[in-house]
């Protein structure tokens, strides 16, 4: 007579402990998270928000810094070894954000590192970032004496706008002219910065950029010229975009407890 089988039991029951354990370790997670410092939680809250690179350098600094592909620890001041996560000061991981989008910037734009003559200076600052966009005749941003933009200036502005609207950066722009520049009758230095300021507000809006996330849109011919370089030099001849943080859609972390 043939032994009877014995009956093997399913593994049903280990999915269900395995199950039940992470259920335990999210639910460890989060009470260890709302037990931490409200610091701690906001630059939790921000790093989730807003993903950026954390290789990419703090700095301490509360002025402006200018940012440098090359050497993103340049000016930055000493680094704790507790990584993005153990800062708690919600302004050095801003700092850390915009060092990463000016990063990315540099990379969609695909520019060498040739900072003799450099179509674009990106400046982090303490409430957002400075781009400036040089008109140069090696790379111009403008075709000749007008307000409108080259293949390599609309290339420019169309990456601009979607590195604007992604981040949700309110956005002044300045138009800047240099001396001894001669123009038809009845248009001036004047005309020039302000149809170029101009003109690189319909790009942006054209491309991806809420028009209320433009907060001002001046000319200043060439009273303004660049510190350290003679009047008539072509450094000055530039659009320069002030990015803010400021009014971006940022709620506060709730650290209440859970009801």
């Amino acid at each position: 007579m043939a032994r009877k089988k014995e009956a093997h039991h399913g593994g049903a029951w280990k999915v269900a402990y395995a199950d039940f354990v992470t259920a335990m370790m999210a639910l460890f997670m989060v009470l260890w998270i709302c037990a931490q410092d409200k610091k701690i939680l906001l630059a939790t809250s921000e790093y989730f928000q807003s993903p950026f690179n954390a290789q990419v350098a703090k700095s301490k600094s509360d002025g402006i810094m200018e940012f440098n592909s090359s050497r993103p620890n340049k000016g930055s001041g000493s680094q704790d070894s507790g990584g993005v996560g153990a800062s708690s000061d919600p302004k050095e991981v801003d700092l850390q954000f915009l060092n990463s989008v000016a990063s990315d910037f540099y990379r969609l734009l695909n520019l060498d590192e040739d900072f003799a003559a450099k179509p674009i200076e990106i400046q982090v600052t303490s409430d957002g970032m400075r781009i400036t966009l040089f008109d140069r005749a090696r790379k111009p941003l403008f075709k000749d004496q007008t307000a409108e933009f080259t293949e390599w200036g609309n290339f420019m502005m169309q990456n601009l706008s979607w590195l604007i609207e992604r981040h949700r950066f309110q956005v002044v722009i300045e138009g800047h002219t240099r001396t001894g520049m001669v123009f038809p009758e009845g248009y001036t230095a004047w005309d020039l910065s302000s149809d170029r300021a101009n003109a690189a507000r319909r790009a942006l809006t054209h491309y991806a950029v809420d028009e209320k996330r433009i907060d001002r849109v001046t000319g200043y011919a060439a009273t303004r010229p660049v510190p350290d370089e003679p009047t008539d030099s072509e450094s000055n001849q530039r659009v320069t975009l002030s990015l803010s943080m400021g009014k971006r859609e940022r709620k506060p972390f709730d650290s209440s407890p859970i009801q």
